[in-house]
């Protein structure tokens, strides 16, 4: 073989393996399931609290967190927030809570006004149902919980209310 063809053969097989190598490094990092979806979607999501002021759901990454989908018109999620606010108290040096509320901003100001919440709540709207479907909220009920280990893998969900003996026993096994 000439030189000159062995330099485009040896060209061609680079170009052939840099291809391969960006092909399997764009598998490698797609999401593979629709949990896989969820939860890019959440640690993708930048969401306003209360007040307005941003919450990059990115901060919970690496971490153990306690996703609370609720709404302050719906009866079981205000019957559960004061448990999961003390909850959150107990855990906070193991894991992270959030609240999603499905509601309007001042509606949910009003709401935290009267029963305060040692967790952040980020204000997603009636479009928040939509996050809560990715992770398997079928129905969009609320309230719908959600936990997520330090790898970003779901141990439990839940839909209705829930308590804290059965958060402190699936965090247990997060």
């Amino acid at each position: 073989m000439s030189r000159r063809t062995t330099l485009i053969a040896l060209l061609i097989a680079g170009l052939i393996a840099a291809a391969l190598g960006v092909y399997a490094g764009h598998r490698a990092t797609e999401p593979k399931t629709p949990a896989d979806n969820a939860v890019a979607a959440f640690y993708g999501s930048k969401l306003p609290d209360a007040n307005g002021t941003p919450l990059d759901l990115a901060a919970f990454r690496g971490q153990a967190v306690v996703i609370n989908f609720w709404a302050p018109w719906c009866g079981p999620c205000v019957e559960e927030m004061p448990e999961l606010s003390a909850l959150a108290q107990e855990q906070k040096a193991k894991v992270k809570f959030v609240g999603i509320g499905i509601d309007t901003a001042a509606n949910i100001q009003t709401f935290l006004n009267k029963v305060p919440v040692t967790y952040p709540i980020a204000v997603a709207g009636f479009g928040g149902t939509e996050l809560g479907r990715q992770f398997g909220n079928e129905v969009g009920g609320l309230p719908f919980t959600v936990i997520l280990n330090a790898h970003g893998e779901i141990t439990f969900r839940k839909m209705g209310r829930v308590h804290a003996e059965e958060l402190r026993d699936a965090l247990q096994r997060t």
